[in-house]
C-alpha cells in the first residue's frame, strides 16, 4: 500500500523540480490532507486467489496440522 501512495503522490504532486526542502514539505502536507478529506481508497485487483497461485509455499488452500 505504501508504494502504491508513493507512486499517486510522484504523479500527482512532484512532476516538476521543487526548489527547497520547505516547499516540497508544503506541497506533500497539501496533497496528504486532500487526499485524507478525500478518503481516498486503493482498488486492489489482487485476490486471495491471485495470492495462492503466486505465493503457494505462503498461501495454502487447506490447513493441515
Amino acid at each position: 500500500m505504501a508504494e502504491i501512495e508513493l507512486s499517486i503522490l510522484s504523479k500527482q504532486c512532484l512532476t516538476r523540480r521543487i526548489p527547497s526542502e520547505w516547499t516540497l514539505t508544503t506541497e506533500i502536507v497539501t496533497w496528504e490532507e486532500a487526499r485524507n478529506e478525500k478518503k481516498a481508497k486503493i482498488r486492489w485487483n489482487f485476490t486471495v486467489d491471485d495470492a495462492r497461485k503466486v505465493f503457494k509455499e505462503y498461501y495454502p488452500t487447506s490447513l493441515t496440522c
